[in-house]
């Protein structure tokens, strides 16, 4: 049985105020709809996460919200996502501990920044795809993995099979 990763990068955000903090970014204009497409993506795909683990950011936490919105039209039950301080601006080992405390059979969704997250997406999976956009693992770019390991304290580089993958832009 494998286990379903969906590995989303936080959407576009706001650089409107140079001096605020990078954490409290929101989302711009742009990155808000781009958050409601890949939650419209993924509820057509019936891909509803079990649990969410997310960077504490505001504008991870606006991507989820945007993402969560579209979600509920298909479930009326979505998680509560564990806002874990390790994942803001993680390196792929972080995140990697962090994946390994999920539980549960259901999918998981990991919300982050890059470059860690591009990085961890390439090497999770057995063999990345030749795609010049998973590489880079642009703003809001989405992968749905399926782990070929039996709990998630087992999951490891290389894994991982690729599933689907998606860019915001994709969808316009």
């Amino acid at each position: 049985m494998a286990l379903r990763l969906i590995l989303m990068r936080h959407t576009k955000s706001s650089w409107d105020d140079p001096a605020m903090p990078d954490a409290a970014r929101p989302l711009n204009k742009r990155g808000r709809k781009s958050a409601t497409a890949i939650g419209k993506w993924l509820r057509k795909r019936e891909v509803i996460p079990a649990a969410v683990l997310s960077s504490p950011s505001e504008r991870t936490r606006e991507t989820w919200d945007r993402v969560a919105d579209e979600l509920s039209a298909r479930s009326a039950t979505l998680p509560q996502p564990r806002w874990d301080d390790a994942l803001y601006l993680a390196e792929p080992a972080d995140m990697l501990a962090v994946l390994r405390t999920a539980t549960g059979p259901g999918p998981v969704m990991m919300l982050g920044h890059n470059p860690g997250i591009s990085l961890f997406a390439g090497a999770i999976l057995e063999r990345a795809p030749a795609l010049a956009a998973y590489e880079r693992y642009p703003t809001g770019a989405t992968a749905i993995i399926d782990l070929d390991v039996p709990s998630w304290a087992q999951a490891d580089w290389g894994c991982g099979r690729l599933v689907s993958f998606v860019t915001p832009r994709e969808l316009e």
